[in-house]
């Protein structure tokens, strides 16, 4: 699957997100601490399987934007460190439950902690984090910025719920795909940036409402990249088994549109094998090639550009400084993941 570069572009795609790790390396550093310190307990399963998840790596990416939002505000500080570490923290107990639910093998290129553990010690160990991360949040003594992730961790359940409900539907219109997404993945990049922003003071304040949309638009193009790698990218890249998606009977974009652009034997074969009881083998290969022959991977692509391009444009309302330059960079790089 390779997508068109923007020529003009000067940001080096490969070293964007090591640029802004060395940005932040002592806001990471504080931010790391706190997840080894706040994942401990005297239940030893707790810190093991947490440890397990949190570090098998991950680009730190949602806890990057929260720091980066502050900095672009004025600075961050102990308040922010806490925040980054519980929008982590919620990002890793959606993880640990999503892959009992989705019955995944693989995350972040190791073995799933269910499949280590057990379904019941993941899906607890993921409850206890969700509450670290609420604790976390009361911490840094604002009813603001507690409303703005507990909203946030409402709404990622309701969209996990809704993909769930929607699975093996064939039929499902575009609009509701971007519903689902936008809850269970956009949602958490949005609280993370305006959280972020109003972490850094007053100074911040301004600034929440453009951070927040740069952060929804920038989920978006995220997890439409996500669903399209599933079709065409490698286990190293996406952290989960290829085609895991079709596995599950998931509808997402690359999906929709292949299957709207495709003959009536087209839409058979998708009603058919979007069914995980009627999957037969080469049934993937099949779809990959139907996604790339309608078209389907490259209109993915440019709908997911659209979003990066929305999430850079809300950033222009803030004062230019090397912290709007590498979030921008950053929605280059979700796009690029699929070039």
């Amino acid at each position: 699957m390779t997508a068109q570069t923007n020529p003009s572009r000067t940001a080096d795609i490969s070293t964007i997100v090591e640029r802004l790790q060395d940005m932040l390396a002592s806001d990471l550093t504080a931010t790391e601490a706190l997840l080894t310190e706040r994942a401990k307990s005297p239940v030893d399963v707790i810190p093991d399987l947490s440890g397990y998840i949190v570090s098998a790596g991950g680009k730190r990416l949602r806890p990057m934007i929260t720091l980066a939002a502050a900095h672009a505000c004025g600075g961050t500080n102990p308040g922010t460190h806490a925040l980054a570490t519980a929008v982590e923290f919620i990002h890793t107990a959606t993880l640990l439950h999503d892959d009992v639910v989705d019955d995944s093998d693989l995350r972040r290129g190791k073995k799933a902690a269910k499949n280590v553990w057990g379904n019941n010690a993941s899906i607890l160990v993921g409850d206890f984090l969700f509450a670290r991360a609420f604790t976390l949040m009361v911490e840094t003594g604002s009813l603001e910025i507690l409303r703005i992730l507990s909203d946030a961790s409402s709404v990622i359940a309701e969209g996990e719920v809704h993909q769930l409900a929607a699975a093996s539907r064939t039929d499902l219109p575009t609009e509701e795909y971007l519903a689902i997404i936008e809850a269970k993945t956009a949602a958490l990049f949005e609280a993370a940036a305006e959280a972020g922003a109003l972490s850094a003071g007053p100074g911040g304040e301004p600034h929440a409402a453009a951070l927040a949309a740069y952060g929804k638009n920038l989920g978006l193009a995220f997890q439409i990249i996500d669903d399209a790698l599933d079709y065409g990218g490698t286990t190293s890249v996406i952290g989960k088994a290829v085609g895991d998606d079709f596995r599950e009977g998931k509808s997402t974009l690359p999906v929709i549109i292949a299957r709207r652009r495709g003959s009536s034997e087209d839409q058979d074969f998708w009603d058919r094998a979007l069914n995980p009881e009627h999957q037969t083998e080469g049934d993937l290969a099949h779809a990959i090639y139907l996604i790339r022959s309608t078209g389907a991977a490259e209109a993915t692509l440019v709908e997911a550009r659209a979003y990066a391009e929305l999430a850079k444009a809300a950033l222009r309302s803030l004062p230019e400084s090397p912290w709007t330059k590498a979030l921008s960079d950053l929605a280059d790089f979700c796009v690029s993941r699929a070039h």
